[in-house]
């Protein structure tokens, strides 16, 4: 008698189980291709209004850009600003250019002004914590606007609620719900970045959309590394808290790895350290991968003031991108960690722990506008399953720390452009 593996018989079950619910021509999700570099074909980039910004409001983009996601009726983004206001504004998508200078982008259109989409309740998901509490996502889903909300600096552990549902006309008033415990984790787990499953995949996950975090302040409470559960947005107030299944996340004592190689906090990494900053995530349609998107300190692991003297002097670290006290690891770049859909799988049929997934290719992202002292933050993504387009956020790349929108196709026909060859269009490095 031929024995089957553990893991085998449950991609057994639950192919069987896909087949039994769909036609005899759908296909089998778990053998689509896996998204590499040369698939993420830059088709250019479009800026954001450069709107005056001033105190008390701070309705403007500056230091902003985060939090983004696609908005299929409108075709349009839902955008956060300036981090001091925090607030939500809707713009158009014009036709991205390729150009040297973002000063010759096309300028995206206001459609919705700067608003508090939280009314004045973003601290509720953490009433004792005193310190900032942040938007970490956004979700267009059957015509509501999902919220989620981290504490910055939770040295207590207090935050309990993460999420929020409200109209997506920002001038609504009356009708926001929350905030929302998700799952039986830390909310830290999951109070980011948010995408939707594509269709195929939403039987053998058991839910319609993912929501997660990485790598928030006080590293023993949260993931190191990417972290991810599958959740049903449509049970936020429904259910208390609303289920959740966790397929991704590292506890403090198993931080992510990768080839075999561990990582943690405080080391020098490509994988991840306390300078890694994911912030966004997409699970392309036709693929099995689930890629997250932020930024990597790569160079030597050190904590202190920064500086651009070289060497630094006694307690300093040499960074000429910050100097502000905290986590240093110049030069940074732009990431990309690709995880194998199937791979998740096993920890949602219990086959494996969260932690024990591994990416199967990490790489940076070469985007235009930046240089070497730049931090290389990255505001978030956004998805369109119909056009398989991008929207990536770069935080801080000219006038005024404003951010500007590259966009990508994923295309699993293409190929990309050897480095260097076409610098307006800039193409992909592989890290490892």
């Amino acid at each position: 008698m031929k024995l089957i593996s553990r893991t085998a018989l449950y991609f057994t079950i639950i192919i069987s189980g896909l087949a039994g619910s769909a036609s005899a021509s759908t296909p089998n999700p778990t053998t689509e291709p896996l998204v590499q570099p040369s698939n993420l074909v830059y088709l250019g980039s479009f800026q954001l209004p450069r709107i005056p910004c001033s105190s008390p409001t701070y309705g403007c983009f500056y230091y902003g850009g985060t939090a983004i996601t696609y908005n299929a009726t409108d075709n349009s983004l839902y955008v956060v600003g300036h981090p001091y206001g925090d607030l939500t504004a809707e713009v158009s998508i014009p036709t991205p250019v390729k150009s040297a200078s973002p000063n010759d982008l096309p300028t995206a259109t206001l459609l919705q002004n700067f608003t508090d989409s939280l009314e004045g309740k973003r601290n509720s998901v953490n009433p004792p914590d005193t310190n900032p509490h942040y938007i970490g996502g956004q979700l267009v889903y059957n015509g509501k606007l999902i919220i989620s909300v981290y504490s910055y600096y939770d040295g207590a552990g207090t935050q309990s609620t993460s999420h929020f549902t409200r109209p997506l006309n920002l001038t609504t008033t009356g009708q926001l719900a929350g905030p929302f415990r998700v799952g039986t984790l830390y909310p830290g787990f999951v109070s980011g970045y948010m995408t939707v499953i594509p269709p195929e995949w939403q039987p053998l996950f058991g839910g319609p959309a993912l929501t997660g975090n990485c790598c928030l302040a006080i590293a023993s409470e949260q993931s190191n590394g990417p972290a991810v559960s599958v959740f049903d947005p449509s049970t936020l107030g429904a259910q208390n808290p609303a289920p959740a299944t966790p397929i991704l996340g590292y506890p403090h004592s198993n931080p992510v790895s990768y080839q075999g190689t561990q990582s943690a906090w405080g080391v020098t990494s490509d994988v991840y350290n306390g300078t890694t900053d994911i912030t966004g995530i997409a699970f392309p349609v036709g693929t099995r991968s689930v890629l997250f998107f932020g930024s990597q300190g790569t160079g030597p692991f050190c904590y202190g003031p920064g500086t651009s003297t070289s060497p630094p002097p006694s307690g300093y670290c040499y960074d000429p991108a910050a100097s502000g006290k905290g986590t240093h690891a110049f030069p940074y770049a732009y990431q990309i960690w690709a995880y194998d859909a199937d791979d998740l799988l096993k920890v949602k049929g219990g086959i494996e722990p969260q932690y024990t997934p591994e990416p199967y290719n990490i790489w940076q992202l070469n985007l235009p506008f930046s240089s070497d002292t730049n931090l290389h933050k990255l505001g978030g993504v956004a998805y369109d399953p119909t056009t398989s387009r991008l929207y990536i956020s770069q935080e801080c790349v000219y006038a005024n720390c404003s951010p500007i929108i590259d966009v990508f196709e994923v295309n699993m026909g293409a190929s990309a452009a050897p480095p260097g060859t076409e610098p307006s269009a800039p193409s992909n490095v592989i890290v490892n």
